[in-house]
């Protein structure tokens, strides 16, 4: 039995909007770090402190992003024909979500873990650093190991969302 919701199309339209507008905030921002910013720490060409703000100013645009994505294809989700009702796992549609989500999970996850313990251990290494820097220097290697992992881990998932996206739109 399908599940239907009508949703008037002003609205339905503004939140394709801002569900678009929205990925390009993430999924931009997460490509932007990984394939400039991230090689660019590497090379020396932007320094620590740098990087350090890059990331404080791209988090809440991505945290907020996150909010609207979710929000937004919550509604878009439940107006699809497609749509059968939660966890209702019968077609190639329902499979493309569900594979989409899980990575969108994947991407929350790795980010929160970010925001959550690296980050704030990279701003504990800039204060030793003052104090110690042969000890920093080497806390900050694993630390960006770390965060390269986790960028690079970020932007597989990014791109299996946006496959999986494609999948259920051509549906």
């Amino acid at each position: 039995m399908p599940f239907e919701v009508t949703i008037p199309f002003w609205i339905l339209t503004l939140s394709y909007w801002l569900h678009l507008l929205s990925t390009v905030v993430w999924l931009g921002g997460l490509t932007l770090m990984a394939v400039v910013g991230w090689p660019a720490v590497r090379r020396h060409l932007l320094e620590s402190d740098q990087w350090a703000l890059l990331l404080r100013r791209f988090t809440p645009w991505a945290n907020a992003s996150m909010i609207i994505l979710w929000v937004t294809g919550f509604l878009q989700m439940t107006a699809d024909p497609n749509y059968d009702g939660f966890l209702a796992v019968n077609s190639l549609w329902a499979q493309a979500l569900l594979i989409k989500h899980i990575a969108v999970l994947g991407m929350m996850a790795f980010g929160i873990y970010a925001q959550m313990r690296i980050h704030p251990a990279l701003a504990r290494v800039a204060l030793l650093e003052q104090q110690r820097p042969a000890v920093a220097q080497a806390e900050r290697e694993k630390l960006a190991q770390k965060e390269n992992r986790l960028l690079r881990l970020n932007l597989i998932c990014a791109v299996t969302v946006l496959f999986f996206t494609a999948v259920a739109t051509a549906i």
